[in-house]
Parts: C-alpha cells; sequence; structure tokens
C-alpha cells in the first residue's frame, strides 16, 4: 500500500534530519571552539546527508503519487501532507501519518533554529575578525604606496598594534 511507502518515507527523511541535527549541534560546537577541522568535515559530511535527503524527497513524492492514483487522482498536484491525510478515510492511517508529518515538522523546526543559531555564530565570529584585522592594520585612510618617512606631510598616521614599518 503506498500510505505506508508514504509514512515510511517521512520517517525516513525524519531520521535523516536528526542527524542532520545532530550534525549541526556539534557545527555548533566547533564555531564556538574555532575548530576549522572538525568545522570542514562536518561541512562535507552535510553534503552527503543533504543528497541522501534529496533521494528520500524524491521517494515521498513517489509514494505521494501512487497513493493520489491508488484514489483515483491521475493529476500531479502538489498536495501537503495535511491536504493528502484529509484523504485518508481509515482513522489509524490517519493518525500514523499525522503523527509522521508531527514528528518531521518538529524536527525540521528544531533544524532551522538550530541553523539560525548556527549563522549568528559565524556572523558574530567574522564581526570579531574584521574588528580584530582593523585593530592590527593600519586604519584604511592611510596611502596603500610606501613614501619615505620624510615626505610624509605631517600627517602622523594611526597605527594599530601592528606596524608594518617595523
Amino acid at each position: 500500500m503506498s500510505l505506508n511507502q508514504l509514512i515510511d518515507a517521512m520517517y525516513e527523511l525524519e531520521t535523516t534530519h536528526r542527524e542532520m541535527l545532530r550534525t549541526a549541534e556539534v557545527k555548533k560546537e566547533s564555531i564556538i571552539n574555532n575548530d576549522t577541522d572538525t568545522l570542514i568535515r562536518l561541512l562535507n559530511q552535510e553534503s552527503v546527508i543533504l543528497k541522501r535527503i534529496q533521494s528520500q524527497e524524491v521517494m515521498k513524492n513517489e509514494a505521494i503519487v501512487s497513493f493520489l492514483l491508488e484514489r483515483g487522482i491521475k493529476s500531479k498536484l502538489n498536495l501537503t501532507i495535511t491536504e493528502i491525510s484529509r484523504l485518508v478515510f481509515d482513522v489509524e492511517d490517519k493518525e500514523r501519518l499525522q503523527q509522521a508529518q508531527m514528528a518531521l515538522s518538529a524536527t525540521l523546526l528544531q533544524l532551522k533554529e538550530m541553523n539560525e543559531i548556527n549563522q549568528k555564530l559565524l556572523e558574530q565570529s567574522l564581526a570579531f575578525i574584521d574588528y580584530s584585522l582593523d585593530v592590527l592594520i593600519d586604519k584604511p585612510t592611510m596611502e596603500p604606496v610606501y613614501k619615505h618617512p620624510d615626505q610624509r606631510q605631517g600627517a602622523v598616521g594611526q597605527f594599530g598594534y601592528f606596524d608594518s614599518r617595523a
């Protein structure tokens, strides 16, 4: 029965998204600890997981089309799971489908929140790096071309901690 295939596909998606969530949690720690090696490894791992999610999405969509064909609906409408659940008349099957939907939705929400946290952490890291570079190097208002110290026009440059003349 294609409804069972759809429910199984949704639980597989939920499991894979949970794996992505665990990866995102480890990524958060590696961002905080400035562990670039682990971060690169996690990015590669996420890429593999995303490919798996894409193939599982295709399987889920095929199960939806198969379910709709069983119900006599030949058009390839892009229906949501809520709309599909309206076509399920068996109470137990409808409940299983809704439970699968709620589990997947909850995991996706957690993953979205974790991704937002990681994005903010990365933005803060980049802002800190930018600030650190501004402190360490000359101010951008200084000329990037070398001039002999006698040729400077009395303007004393504001140097950061890193003095390139040293």
